[in-house]
């Protein structure tokens, strides 16, 4: 109510009483004058100093004016020749004061957090001479105001200057102060917008108010007399402007001018105000704006840019080159968001004009690593403006945009290699590689970068708790930056104005910054500043600085004092301290030892309460081996202490040492915790002392001096830097030592790649070769070269062989498998330049910089030499490394020479001359000859050389003839130092000076290239790795790039047999032992096909669709709308050739078998008598897509996994579980009214088509099965009336139909000649809806005329801007519009009335899968693992807006990321809440309001190896080969626990039996066995990992505990068995008797002493899979094991032997314990019952299979069998009865009984059945 008396609008000067002076302040020249325009009486402020010449309201500071008004109107007149300030101070809603100032004396504009400063451009009479300048003029014309300015109306958006500029939300007006010169007649707020010369009729009539719009009170008018019109007598500016999409940074009159008179009603449309716009415009006035501002970076509530394109047109005189440069290279510091980010690029058109537009995207993108793609560089354009009425046409550039993202850089240091810090939780380091700050993931080697430095960083310092993190870079006037951690941005930047920053020190507190540094004299420079404020916004000011004559190593601002410092250096350890504002300091008395050169220092930790907090030790030390501890409370050193070689190595003596024992060994660095500290020394060893220094306790040993050495917070680690470019952690409880880098220590000259094992060659100017594993970025070899260079290297393309050039000409080849040298050719006299090998491996080149080429044979692993060339090659040492070029059939070789203005092509294999090519000469223009410089061929089909020439253009010649094809300019700004070109000659890679281009090769765009920096030295050589997913670029460091666009050559791979890798290729077990292949990197970008669900297919599917000659699409393509009516048939168009679409594996199969067949003899037990019920399903299927469903109303909720439908009720957990279908479902739909419920899955029974099953939701039954798509379904729909029901197929079957509901009769069908991902009914019409796929929406009309249907279509295509997209999902509004989702992360709005899309907005980074949309609400999910929920309330609005719909009103307001791709939603009708289901296996409910995302379902998202149970049957675990182990609540069955190991798949689980002596729940344990070997022992009451061992060299293949809980026995795939200690992790015995092959069961049972004869309390039992089983007896506390017992089990021969063979499996029979169970590959299909007694088979039971698992009821006489027919069969021993139970998608490879025996545990593939006995 507060705000109403300001409605609908406030006199400012007459509600304060100006005139009385009371409520309000005049200084200097303010008077009242009559003025004649304006007819009435003004204020005049004159004076030459605005500051002393003023209208201030309130009247004091303190006062505020609480005016609420969204906008202010000033209506003044600046003074002709004068200049004038204006002063606005607003208040935040968080309370902040902010200052908004314009005035035609700013030149520029200029923000800071608490003041934004407006040039204004004054305006003049039309007509008048400085109007025709404005009109002519290149700049704007920012100055004083011209002699004719007129009264001007200018309205502030002060709401959106705010939000805009600053990210803050306005609250009210606190002051105005109006300053000389100018006249004013008054100031108004008010939160209408209004509009002036338009009258109340005019309005009426143009239902202005529709739009927002009123016409201007007579109150604030300006007169106009008759006849003439209100623009052309005054002015009206708005600001922000709506000219251009974001705001302009100078306030001025806009780019249009409406005509006379009414004319500006008749369109009213086009000149709509928004909350976010300037202005009327003037006709015969414009000025181009120089530079646009940026909004800061706004977390939640960001205004988003579309890709709408407002358009002007202006024409110039003046030649296009002077408004156009080819290479606009800017960078800026990324960590801010600093004016001047946008452009206006200019493109010629025919009539001489140039059109211009704004756009986030506008010009060339610098990309900084690590930094969203739409933080970008652009540069400024001036020219003459003209404004004409011509349209532009969108800008078309290369897409994706980034095309690049940072993947890992191999690098450490570049200026230091001491600087490395921990983070405050342990788990991540920090480190500089030259220009890029990296944050490094211990665990997993994940990598974040900061990037902003230009030169190498030389100093880094961490706050107390790791927020904020403080980093310089070397150099003159070096400049630091301060870093949000958490966030990774950065807060503020300046410059020290001290010389080579050599040492940072942050406070605890992080408000206090100390550096070190050289002044401009050479002297050392101390200086501390204040950065309490920057985290708010606040700048970094200096508290004191001080010179000093005294050499500092290292300073350290205390942690519990933030005045106080300490440093040391040579000869010197002094305390600092600020006070009053110097920085002041005294010495340390050192008596003897002040001669000493100290390097690091360490204050004690910990803190005492009968302490002060300075009473401490300080620790220094030195280069002579002296450790000082210093109280540094007084001053005095306590004690000294020095380390020296010795013969008892690294002895340390307690007594005070003196100068003559010989020389010490230097320490580095020192590092203390409370317990104890750590020492780094130049002779490579760390070493842990306790805090008094009585002995070493422990040392690690490293490859060269010890640079620095830090224990982490939590005192477990010690983070370890090395001179030679390692970084590592030693831990300490462990004793082990983690590698983390490695690195060259100098510039990286060249690299080469193996494509087939995936690993990398590189060479540097620190005399080393050294291989990497380009998955897991660790070095495995190291060659060093002590007296020489190594300048290039490459791989030989099929053996472990590579090749390498030195800078004394000789050519060396290694092979890795022996690491040893294999020839070496000494042909070359001057450093080789050039060396290649032949495609097929057979020939080797080689050239130098003295000109000379080698050609040799290497079909055999020792070369020799064919035949050599003098003076061919270019004897320019700067074509190293990639002197020569190869053509892609090993025919062609090209290099440049003889000389460097020529390029020669010769054939490969004799060295015969074929084409010499002059480059000199191609350019006619060019007044200085241009030299070659790089070369490089582009693939086969292509046929093109490419040339880099001096004058930094690529030439693209014919490779036969030598023809000029086509020419790039200005590629860099200096030499193009490397090319390179992918294998589908879509993308060329160069690099030049420090950065990398990727450009567009057919160069179709109006921009073709996009450029990446982070490089601080020039880059020496880019290249696609050969699978074409990554690029690599070296120079001061190796930088892998993830390439994100999708190649042709990925998608046509298997056109030829597009089914061979979906259904023949077998699966391969899932081990993540072996290296992640580089493919996986794909599921990180944008994908450019949408995901398809298939029934043997993971979720990422990569399709490419091939349109085939003489087929015609079915959509009409007309803009008019034509329709195309489809009458209703079977199917809708012929199949024609199934070979259209390619399908690609990125994960294999499902199933181990190529196709699953129902076995014919399954004996299905009778009703009501079943001994099988199922019970619980133990997971969700991430594969599918729509699989879940939810209505809020009803509370229904159901999801799939694998081929049952599970019906859960979410207040109880209780399962309903409909079974029937025999594949795994692939979707849901459920109707309106929730009666009735449709799932669909893929071929099965026989059956040749696809399933749809029709439930009846009430009783749970199957209605109807009916059957239509022949490979897969992957959506439905219900309509609005839930009459009809559509169903989708997949991208191979790719057919639509459309059902009748009540008989459920095909109605019509569709077939498509390319994939479709989506469809859905337009909820406010039953007869129309659409569906996405391939760059456009289809919108679809039914019409009913009898029994026929007709089908109206028509397709719109995305707009041009949004690029070549797929559309992959999309959701109707209620208020006709309709939202799509696309493979690149955009959002595009279309207007279902007129099929148009009017809006795109960048949504996310990646795939957008979900949509869903209700009200003014929109969820989207996507393959980045988040879900977003939008603000769309403005968007219904902006529809009516047409072309000039904007998308900044579109609000992101909140976002949740989950642990995998979304692939279904549901919500209530607010979108308040609702349940995600995610590729992981998860379903997720999610509260927006709350903020939260709690798990409703999970489950393993590989394959579950092993089900085990607690002894009392509490809980179960399982394990996985996601890595997993999950303990479960058997009660709930909900998770309990979940053990967590990376990139390991955990094989075999047991659980312990719990010894009474330990009692209870404390002794729970779980033993898991993993793939790379180890055990490790998990306690289920502490949730931890107790012990971890390493037994096996190989994968564990079983496990088990002994009978009495004290051994745990392990098998592994090489058929050895260790029995551990699970008390001491010792490894007591390997038992080699199954060597050879893999252990498939341990199991152990306890048995009278004297049983069977032998000594010993255990019976244990082992198979293997080569049909043996070994018996043992053992007593494991008398060390003894004896083999009582050794079955092998016959076998057909191997022509009958399937492909993958059965398991062998065997147990001990519960109810016989004489006995054992076996099962296996054999000469009959059996279960086998043997006695250890009578040593005899004993029993048969035949089975219809051959079974993959086993188990037995402890309980009653069952067994039960799974199948690889995925049946599972339960047999009573004692009835010799049988019943088969189906239920499972996949082999039923694990069975297990609950110790009760009431209960079987049963697992097909990642899915977990649980069913209950029912039998007694």
């Amino acid at each position: 109510m507060a705000k109403v008396w300001q409605h609908p609008y406030l006199n400012v000067f007459k509600h304060f009483k100006l005139e009385e002076w009371k409520r309000s302040t005049k200084e200097g020249d303010v008077t009242t004058f009559m003025d004649k325009t304006l007819k009435g009486t003004v204020y005049r402020i004159r004076g030459s100093i605005p500051a002393s010449n003023y209208i201030q309201l309130p009247k004091t500071s303190t006062q505020s004016l609480g005016l609420t008004g969204h906008y202010l109107y000033l209506l003044f007149k600046p003074m002709p020749g004068k200049y004038f300030v204006v002063h606005l101070d607003v208040t935040t809603e968080d309370s902040q004061v902010v200052r908004i100032s314009f005035s035609n004396l700013f030149k520029e504009f200029k923000s800071t957090a608490t003041w934004l400063q407006f040039p204004f451009i004054c305006g003049a009479a039309k007509g008048s001479v400085y109007e025709c300048t404005a009109r002519t003029s290149n700049q704007d014309l920012v100055g004083v105001a011209p002699a004719n300015v007129r009264w001007t109306c200018l309205m502030l958006d002060l709401h959106y200057i705010l939000s805009m500029y600053l990210n803050r939300r306005y609250s009210h007006l606190k002051s105005i102060k109006l300053c000389s010169n100018l006249l004013v007649k008054n100031v108004y707020t008010s939160d209408l917008l209004f509009e002036p010369g338009v009258t109340f009729s005019e309005a009426r009539q143009a239902k202005l108010a529709f739009h927002g719009i009123s016409p201007m009170p007579r109150e604030m008018a300006f007169p106009v007399p008759k006849g003439e019109n209100w623009h052309d007598r005054y002015d009206y500016i708005r600001f922000p402007s709506d000219g251009s999409k974001l705001p302009y940074d100078s306030i001025q009159k806009g780019c249009s001018s409406p005509a006379a008179g009414v004319q500006v009603v008749e369109d009213p449309i086009r000149h709509l105000p928004r909350p976010v716009t300037l202005t009327k415009a003037v006709r015969d006035r414009v000025s181009l704006i120089q530079q646009i501002t940026s909004p800061k970076d706004m977390p939640r509530w960001s205004p988003l840019v579309t890709k709408s394109i407002p358009e002007v047109h202006l024409a110039t005189s003046g030649p296009l080159e002077e408004v156009y440069s080819g290479d606009q290279e800017f960078s800026r510091a990324e960590g801010l968001q600093a004016a001047g980010d946008y452009t206006v690029p200019l493109h010629a058109t025919t009539d001489g004009g140039i059109h211009v537009y704004a756009q986030r995207m506008g010009d060339v993108a610098i990309h900084a690593v690590g930094v969203s793609s739409d933080e970008t560089v652009y540069t400024k354009i001036t020219g003459p403006e003209v404004l004409s009425s011509k349209k532009a046409s969108p800008c078309r550039r290369l897409l994706p945009d980034p095309i690049l993202k940072l993947r890992t850089i191999i690098g450490f240091g570049g200026c230091s290699t001491k600087w490395a810090l921990w983070t405050k939780n342990s788990s991540a380091v920090v480190y500089p590689c030259h220009a890029i700050i990296i944050t490094m993931q211990i665990e997993t080697g994940e990598q974040k970068f900061f990037i902003g430095h230009t030169d190498k960083v030389s100093a880094l310092a961490f706050n107390g708790n790791s927020t904020l993190l403080a980093s310089a870079q070397m150099g003159h006037l070096s400049m630091v930056r301060l870093w949000d951690f958490q966030k990774g941005k950065c807060l503020s930047m300046f410059k020290t104005h001290v010389h080579s920053v050599s040492s940072l020190s942050l406070s605890y507190s992080g408000t206090v910054l100390c550096g070190i540094g050289k002044d401009g004299h050479g002297k050392t420079m101390v200086v501390v500043w204040n950065t309490a404020q920057v985290n708010q916004g606040g700048e970094v000011v200096v508290l004191a600085k001080a010179h000093t004559d005294v050499d500092i190593q290292t300073l350290k601002i205390a942690f519990f004092d933030d005045t106080r410092m300490v440093s040391c250096g040579r000869d010197n350890v002094r305390l600092w301290r600020v006070r009053s504002g110097a920085l002041r300091s005294c010495p340390v008395n050192l008596g003897e030892y002040h001669s000493l050169e100290f390097t690091d220092l360490a204050f004690e930790k910990g803190h005492s309460a009968e302490r002060e907090p300075e009473d401490r030790t300080l620790f220094v030390c030195s280069k002579s081996g002296h450790i000082l501890e210093i109280d540094y409370k007084n001053f005095t050193i306590r004690n000294a202490r020095r380390l020296l070689p010795s013969q008892i190595q690294h002895s340390h003596r307690r007594e005070k040492q003196t100068f003559n024992s010989g020389p010490g060994i230097a320490i580095n660095s020192v590092s203390v915790s409370s317990t104890f500290c750590v020492t780094a020394s130049e002779d490579g060893y760390v070493r842990l002392w306790p805090l008094d220094f009585s002995a070493v306790f422990l040392e690690a040993e490293h490859e060269g001096p010890v640079s620095s050495v830090s224990i982490s917070p939590d005192s477990l680690k010690v983070l370890c830097t090395t001179s030679t470019g390692n970084l590592g952690y030693l831990d300490v409880q462990s004793r082990g030592y983690n590698t983390l880098m490695r690195s060259h220590t100098d510039s990286v000259l060249a690299f080469s790649v193996d494509g087939l094992r995936k690993q990398m060659a590189t060479v540097s100017q620190d005399n080393t070769i050294r291989i990497w594993d380009l998955v897991s970025m660790q070095q495995l070899y190291d060659f060093t070269a002590s007296d020489e260079i190594p300048c290039t290297v490459a791989f030989h393309p099929a053996q472990q062989i590579f090749a390498c050039g030195f800078s004394s000409g000789v050519v060396r080849t290694f092979s890795l498998t022996a690491s040893d040298l294999l020839m070496e050719h000494k042909q070359h006299r001057g450093a080789v330049t050039g060396l290649t090998f032949s495609p097929d491996g057979n020939l080797m080149f080689s050239s130098c910089s003295h000109g000379t080429l080698a050609l040799y044979n290497c079909a055999a692993q020792k070369s020799h030499v064919l035949r050599v060339l003098g003076n061919v090659v270019s004897q320019d040492a700067e074509h190293s490394p990639n002197a020569l070029a190869l053509s892609g059939d090993g025919r062609l070789l090209a290099f440049v020479g003889p000389s460097k203005y020529t390029v020669t092509v010769m054939d490969a294999h004799s060295l015969d001359e074929l084409l010499r090519i002059d480059v000199s000469i191609l350019d006619l223009d060019s007044t200085s000859l241009d030299s070659a410089l790089r070369i490089f061929f582009a693939p086969m089909p292509v046929g093109h050389l490419l040339v880099s020439t001096s004058s930094n253009k690529v030439l693209v010649l014919d490779a036969k003839t030598g023809r000029l094809v086509r020419e790039v300019s200005r590629v860099h700004k200096l030499s193009c130092s490397s090319l390179a070109l992918s294998e589908d000659a879509r993308y060329l890679l160069t690099a030049g000076d420090r950065v990398v281009k990727v450009w567009d090769y057919q160069m179709r765009f109006d921009i073709n290239f996009q450029v990446y920096i982070g490089h601080s030295e020039p880059v020496r050589q880019v290249a696609f790795t050969p699978d074409q997913q990554h690029v690599i670029s070296i120079g001061d460091a190796i930088f892998l790039w993830d390439f994100l666009a999708v190649s042709r050559l990925e998608s046509s791979k298997a056109d030829v047999h597009p089914y061979v890798e979906s259904l023949v290729s077998p699966r391969a077990e899932t081990n993540s032992e072996k290296l992640k292949d580089f493919t996986s990197s794909a599921n990180e970008r944008p994908r450019q096909s949408a995901p398809l669900p298939s029934v043997a297919s993971p979720p990422h599917l990569d399709i490419s669709s091939i349109h085939q000659p003489g087929r015609d699409d079915i959509f009409s393509e007309s803009d008019e709308g034509e329709e195309a009516g489809l009458k209703g048939s079977s199917r809708g168009a012929a199949d024609g050739n199934k070979n259209h679409s390619a399908l690609v594996m990125e994960e294999p199969v499902k199933n181990e078998e190529t196709l699953v067949v129902r076995p014919k003899s399954v004996s299905y037990p009778p009703a009501c008598n079943e001994g099988l019920k199922l019970k619980a399903v133990i997971g969700y299927n991430g594969n599918g897509r729509g699989n879940m469903v939810w209505n809020p109303d009803t509370g229904f909720f159901a999801y799939t996994c694998g081929c049952v439908i599970v019906v859960e009720d979410l207040h109880s957990g209780s399962q309903q579980h409909w079974l029937g279908h025999p594949e795994e479902i692939s979707t849901l739909a459920v109707s309106h009214d929730a009666q009735v419920l449709a799932s669909a899955s893929g071929q099965g029974n026989g059956d040749s088509r696809c399933q749809i099953h029709v439930w009846n939701i009430q009783d749970g039954t199957c209605q109807k099965v009916i059957f239509h798509h022949e490979t897969q379904v992957q959506a439905m729909a219900y309509s609005r009336d839930d009459r009809l029901l559509v169903t989708l197929g997949d991208y191979s079957d790719r057919s639509l139909a459309l059902w009748n509901t009540r008989t459920y009769d095909l109605m019509s069908s569709t077939h498509f000649l390319e994939p479709v991902h989506e469809v859905a009914f337009n909820p406010l019409s039953a007869g129309e809806l659409a569906c996405v796929g391939r760059g456009a929406v289809t919108f679809w009309l039914i019409e009913q005329r009898g029994a026929d249907i007709n089908l109206k279509v028509h397709r719109a295509s995305i707009p041009d801007m949004v690029g070549q997209v797929e559309l992959t999902s999309l959701c109707y509004s209620t208020n006709y519009l309709l939202y799509s989702g696309t493979n690149t992360g955009q959002i595009c709005v279309w207007d279902t009335q007129t099929n148009r899309c009017f809006m795109t907005w960048e949504a996310d980074e990646g795939e957008i899968g979900v949509l869903l949309c209700c009200g003014n609400r929109l969820v989207s999910g996507s393959n980045t693992k988040r879900i977003r929920l939008w603000s769309v309330a403005a968007v219904q609005e902006l529809r009516l807006k047409g072309s000039d719909a904007r998308s900044s009103s579109v609000l992101l307001e909140h976002e949740i990321t989950l642990d995998g791709t979304i692939v279904g939603a549901t919500f209530d009708d607010s979108l308040d809440m609702g349940i995600v289901g995610t590729t992981a296996g998860t379903l997720w409910y999610i509260n927006w309001t709350e903020s939260t995302s709690i798990r409703l379902i999970s489950g393993h998202k590989n394959k579950v190896n092993e089900v085990t149970f607690s002894p009392g049957e509490s809980h179960c675990a399982t394990c996985g080969e996601d890595g997993s182990v999950r303990v479960w609540s058997l009660a709930s069955m909900e998770l309990v626990v979940q053990f967590q190991v990376l990139n390991q798949s955990c094989q075999c689980l047991a659980w312990s039996p719990v010894p009474i002596s330990r009692g209870g729940a404390e002794g729970q344990h779980v033993v898991a066995g993993y793939s790379d070997g180890t055990i490790r022992v998990f306690s289920i009451s502490r949730t931890e990992m107790e012990l971890k061992m390493h037994p096996h060299s190989v994968a564990l293949t079983a496990i088990a505990y002994s009978a009495d809980g004290e051994i745990i026995l392990s098998g592994g795939k090489d058929g050895l068995m260790a029995v551990s200690s699970p008390r001491t992790g010792m490894t007591i015995r390997v038992l080699i008797d199954h060597k050879g092959s893999p252990i498939t069961v341990i199991q152990c049972t306890r048995k009278q002493y004297h049983d069977f004869g032998v000594e010993g309390g255990e019976l244990w039992l082992a198979a293997s899979s080569d049909r043996r089983v070994s018996v043992w007896v053992s007593a494991w506390l008398k060390d003894k094991c004896e083999l009582i017992d050794w079955l092998s089990f016959p076998a057909p021969a191997s022509p009958e032997a399937p492909s993958c063979l059965p398991p062998s499996l065997a147990a001990f029979c519960p109810w016989d314990n004489g006995t054992l169970v076996y099962v296996g590959f054999g000469m009959q299909k059996e279960i086998l019952f043997y006695s250890l007694r009578q040593k005899q088979v004993v029993e048969k039971i035949p089975l219809s299979h051959f079974a993959t698992s086993l188990s037995l009821s402890p309980a009653a006489h069952f067994l039960a069998v799974g199948f690889n027919e995925r049946v599972l069969r339960l047999i009573d021993c004692t009835t010799k009865t049988e019943q088969d139970f189906v239920g499972h998608d996949d082999s039923v490879h694990l069975c297990r009984f609950t110790p009760s025996g009431k209960r079987l545990f049963t697992a097909s593939y990642n899915e977990i059945l649980v069913w209950e006995i029912t039998s007694t």
